[in-house]
């Protein structure tokens, strides 16, 4: 079935179809992303208005919204022009006042005709000791005081969109709304009370109390489950699509991987011991591998990603290792040629600076097979680039690398194995939702030996303490990084605040002793600059965050990042983890600009009191919410209309184990509940989940 089963169509009809809908309104809907009947639906009330009657204003805990029945009294016509019309009212107990500005009196006498009884619900404030109710909300014969519900659910609005007309809408798309079959597991449903899908709707858009209203209420979690469910079938089919791809059997021998274990200082830590196995038993299989290696800055990725290379090897093939930066290129080849070595493995690099012959030679050495491991950068996607047998793609910070380049390098062997690391540690639910279609490997174990970094938090008013401590450091032969705040979001003005500290440092340290960074230079001279700080000839480099990923200087023990307080906390353990890498303890200074906001010191805090990336990233999250902490624009991030990342993550877990358990039970979702799921994900929009399974 490709095309949009006729049950649903009533829910993806024009707007204009719901009763009080015209042209304009659904054009102010749709700037709120409302376009069909089945959006409005899923925008779920945010908050509600206590509109229970009262018998008078005074027990009232003023200003409040007040629902009462009223004896309309005399009608007070404004003298001039622009002054408010007001009526005077009697409830059980007191006297107050309606108010009204711009008013038609006849039409308000009309309304509202001394002597009658009517049902009035809106703000009452107090204005020289006298009650005053300024354009009541609703004005209603006592008779129909039951139309008023008693809790009232308050919708986002936009402009040209009242309340009024938002409930309506709403109402108006709930009629249209089907019974559909059930796609949930029955057992889950038993297990946690769920209503129905039709039922969640109807309880979740008539809140009775403030409690209906939070993320734990049932009929808000059915409805996010329905939604997580939809997001992990379409990753478990595409996950199940590209396992059906035929992979390569590369089996390692352990001929190469042993040389290397013998001659570490060191053992490898359980968790890089699981994640190699893991691995292992992946590259083994006829499927083709698709997992994310994990890890905190300084667990050791790069050890157990040159092991995945070396069983390619060992199987006969290549393997290829992708940085997004040449810089970072770099590093990996310094950081692999000792170990290649010692494994007698050939290991070149390849970057867009490798020009004319010596690029012919690298090529064809590559298509004869004679390098066995290139690393590069996006470079390798060039069409003149073929390798003999590549069996393994290694792809370094995932975040940097779009799906769709995941996809072009997989074409450079349609049946490579790839593995993607990332040193960013993203929390569970997260991980899930972005990198659902993937299997994922944790390094949750710091390697030993690593120094722990001492984190201060230091005002700017004391920054000449700091430049002294830092004339000392460097006066005993350390290094520093200097990072340089996000003045605002233009490069520019960061390159400024980057130069003026450069000066400003140079003056004190002297002429050669200190470097500078930052996101306007051309690469040769950036290089340049990284290579003099890694040499040991500057002592401290100022820096933008173009250091923020994976440099490696193991002399550099400190790390200084000025008004700290604009940085986010990820980006602020990722810089922090440039140092601490040899064996002198370190130390990472936060300069921050008082006075802090809440949320700034909560986040220096944080930072200061622990280095577990894990904890840090699931703090991030509650402190910034899902769309902000992977930047939204590429993270490929899901926008979720209804289930809440940061508050329902255990919902995310529940419902990839029950994608995964249905697809295994039904690939073709063809029993009754896979027909059901099919209904779920053409309501949810997933048809690019629905070409899966016709394809499949």
């Amino acid at each position: 079935m490709s095309t949009r089963p006729e049950i649903l169509f009533p829910l993806f009809t024009a707007l204009e179809r719901l009763e009080g809908v015209g042209p304009k309104t659904a054009e102010h809907l749709a700037q709120m992303g409302v376009e069909k009947p089945r959006d409005l639906l899923f925008t779920l009330p945010h908050s509600g208005v206590d509109r229970q009657p009262r018998a008078s204003i005074r027990a009232a805990n003023l200003p409040a919204v007040v629902t009462v029945e009223v004896l309309v009294g005399r009608h007070h016509e404004p003298a001039r022009k622009g002054r408010p019309y007001r009526i005077e009212v009697q409830d059980a107990e007191t006297s107050f006042q309606l108010v009204f500005f711009h008013a038609r009196g006849d039409y308000l006498k009309r309304q509202l005709p001394t002597g009658s009884r009517r049902v009035v619900s809106g703000r009452v404030e107090l204005f020289d000791g006298i009650g005053q109710m300024v354009h009541p909300d609703y004005i209603l014969p006592a008779e129909e005081a039951d139309s008023i519900a008693p809790f009232e659910p308050v919708y986002p609005l936009t402009a040209g969109v009242t309340a009024r007309l938002m409930q309506k809408a709403v109402r108006g798309a709930l009629s249209r709304a089907p019974a559909l079959p059930e796609w949930a597991d029955p057992e889950l449903i038993k297990r946690e009370g769920w209503p129905s899908w039709r039922a969640a709707l109807e309880a979740a858009h008539a809140p009775q109390g403030p409690a209906d209203l939070s993320p734990d209420a049932r009929a808000r979690q059915r409805l996010a489950y329905d939604e997580l469910l939809a997001h992990q079938l379409t990753l478990a089919l595409a996950r199940a699509h590209s396992r059906k791809a035929p992979g390569i059997v590369s089996r390692a021998t352990g001929r190469l991987q042993r040389r290397i274990l013998e001659t570490l200082p060191y053992a490898p830590t359980g968790a890089q011991e699981r994640a190699m196995a893991e691995i292992a038993a992946d590259m083994a299989a006829p499927q083709r591998m698709n997992r994310l290696l994990q890890g905190d800055v300084g667990a050791g990725k790069t050890l157990v990603a040159f092991m995945a290379l070396l069983i390619a090897v060992e199987a006969g093939g290549q393997g290829v290792m992708m940085a997004p930066t040449e810089i970072l290129a770099r590093q990996h080849l310094e950081g692999l040629k000792p170990m290649a070595e010692e494994a007698g493995v050939v290991l070149e690099i390849l970057t867009g600076r490798d020009k004319g012959a010596e690029r012919a030679a690298k090529l064809a050495a590559l298509a004869r097979g004679d390098i066995h491991i290139l690393v590069g950068t996006h470079a390798v996607f060039q069409k003149d680039v073929a390798f003999r047998d590549l069996r393994l793609a290694v792809v370094d910070e995932q975040h940097r690398f779009g799906v769709r380049q995941r996809l072009e390098l997989g074409e450079k062997g349609p049946r490579v194995d790839m593995l993607v690391m990332t040193a960013t540690p993203i929390p569970r639910s997260l991980a899930l939702a972005q990198y659902g279609d993937m299997d994922v490997s944790v390094l949750d174990e710091k390697p030993p030996g690593r120094q722990p970094i001492k984190t201060a938090l230091i005002s700017t008013a004391r920054i000449d303490e700091v430049v002294a401590h830092l004339q000392k450091a460097v006066a005993e032969g350390r290094q520093a990084y200097w990072v340089c705040p996000l003045v605002e979001e233009s490069e520019v003005s960061d390159m400024t605040a980057a130069q003026e500290r450069f000066k400003r440092l140079r003056a004190v340290l002297g002429e050669g002793r200190v470097g500078l960074v930052h996101g306007q230079m051309p690469p040769v001279e950036k290089d340049a600059a990284m290579a003099r700080f890694v040499a040991g000839e500057t002592s401290v480099l100022v820096a933008t965050t173009v250091i923020e990923v994976g440099v490696n200087v193991p002399n550099a023990t400190i790390m200084v990042i000025e008004r700290a307080e604009s940085f986010g906390l990820a980006q602020l353990h990722q810089l922090r983890g440039r140092v601490g890498r040899g064996s002198a303890a370190s130390t990472c200074l936060l300069l921050y600009q008082p006075p802090l906001t809440e949320g700034g010191e909560r986040r220096l805090k944080v930072l200061r009191d622990s280095e577990d990336g894990f904890r840090i990233a699931e703090e991030d999250l509650a402190i910034r919410g899902a769309g902000d902490l992977i930047g939204t624009a590429q993270s490929g991030l899901p926008r979720f209309r209804i289930a809440d990342l940061e508050r329902q993550a255990g919902l995310m877990k529940i419902a990839q184990a029950d994608a995964r358990r249905l697809l295994e039970s039904d690939p073709a979702l063809e029993s009754e509940r896979g027909k059901a799921a099919r209904l779920l994900l053409w309501l949810m929009e997933q048809d690019k989940a629905i070409r899966l399974i016709s394809v499949g």
